[in-house]
C-alpha cells in the first residue's frame, strides 16, 4: 500500500501501520468475494424456493439443501427441518438461526473497527517521536550547531506518520462502511422473506399438511 522510501521515512511507526494495511487489504478482499457470491445468488434462489415451497415443500427444501452455503439457505433449513413444529416454533427457529449467521454477517468488523481506531494514534505517535528528533536536533544556543538533517529528518517523520495513519484508518472506514450497509440489507432480507416463508408455513399448517421436511 506504500512506497517503500515512505516506510524508510515514516520512523518505527509506519511498520504496524503497514502491517495493518496488509492484513486490511485482504480482509477487505475476502468480504467483497464473500457478498458478491451471496448477493448474486441468493435472491433468486430464496424467490424460486417461496414459489416452489406453495405446491412443492420438499423440492423446495431439497434446493435449499443444495444451497447450503448461502446463510438465508441455512436459515431457512434450520426452520424447515424442525418436523411437527407449529407457527410458534417455526418462527423462533428462524430467529435463533438468524442469530447464529449474525457473526459470519459481521466478521470482521472488530478489526476494521480496531484498524480505524489505532491507525490514526499511530500517526500521532509518530508525529511525536519525529518532533522530539526535530527538537533534539536543535543547538539552540549554537545555531550552527544545529543538525539541519535531524531536524529536517524528524518534521519529515512526523508528516509521514501522520499521512499514513490518516490513509490507513480513511481507507478501512469506507470500506467498513460500505460492508455494513451489505450487512443492513441482508439482515432486511431475511426479514422480509423470513416473513413471507413463515406465512407460507402457517398457512400450510392450519390446512392439516405437513410443510416441513420429513425425517
Amino acid at each position: 500500500m506504500f512506497p517503500s522510501n515512505l516506510l524508510s521515512m515514516g520512523g518505527v511507526v509506519t511498520i504496524p501501520l503497514f502491517a495493518f494495511s496488509l492484513v486490511t487489504v485482504a480482509l477487505i478482499v475476502e468480504r467483497f468475494w464473500f457478498w458478491t457470491r451471496v448477493k448474486s445468488r441468493e435472491k433468486p434462489l430464496i424467490v424460486e424456493v417461496l414459489k416452489i415451497y406453495r405446491s412443492d415443500c420438499v423440492t423446495a427444501i431439497a434446493r435449499l439443501r443444495k444451497n447450503i452455503d448461502l446463510p438465508i439457505a441455512r436459515i431457512f433449513l434450520e426452520a424447515l427441518e424442525l418436523e411437527e413444529a407449529n407457527s410458534t416454533e417455526f418462527r423462533l427457529a428462524l430467529e435463533t438461526a438468524t442469530q447464529a449467521e449474525l457473526p459470519l454477517l459481521k466478521r470482521f468488523n472488530t478489526f476494521f473497527q480496531t484498524v480505524i481506531t489505532v491507525a490514526p494514534l499511530l500517526g500521532l505517535l509518530g508525529t511525536i517521536l519525529g518532533l522530539i528528533q526535530s527538537f533534539a536536533s536543535l543547538d539552540l544556543g549554537n545555531a550552527g550547531g544545529t543538525n539541519t538533517a535531524g531536524v529536517t529528518g524528524g518534521i519529515s517523520e512526523a508528516l509521514v506518520s501522520t499521512v499514513m495513519g490518516l490513509v490507513v484508518a480513511i481507507a478501512t472506514l469506507i470500506f467498513a462502511n460500505v460492508f455494513r450497509s451489505f450487512y443492513l440489507r441482508q439482515i432486511a432480507l431475511i426479514q422480509e422473506y423470513g416473513g413471507q416463508l413463515e406465512l407460507l408455513y402457517r398457512r400450510l399448517y392450519e390446512k392439516g399438511e405437513k410443510p416441513y421436511a420429513n425425517t
